[in-house]
């Protein structure tokens, strides 16, 4: 039998929305193990006065199975 965990993580990326959620797995990877998937649970976008995106911001819940 396997217990899965989700725990939230929030990145961001002046580049993209997936490489915001590509930093945050990666970040989270360094010390969580088995990490089996994520869900964007939410997104956001920092704009400047024109309304350019300057930043990315993701909300993601990562599921992991615990040993």
């Amino acid at each position: 039998m396997a217990v899965a965990k989700i725990i939230e993580v929030n990145s961001s990326s002046a580049v993209s929305m997936e490489d915001a959620v590509k930093s945050g797995l990666k970040k989270c990877a360094e010390s969580v193990k088995n990490i089996k998937g994520a869900w964007v649970n939410e997104i956001k976008v920092v704009t400047d006065d024109s309304g350019n995106v300057i930043e990315w911001r993701t909300n993601l819940r990562v599921t992991f199975v615990v040993d």
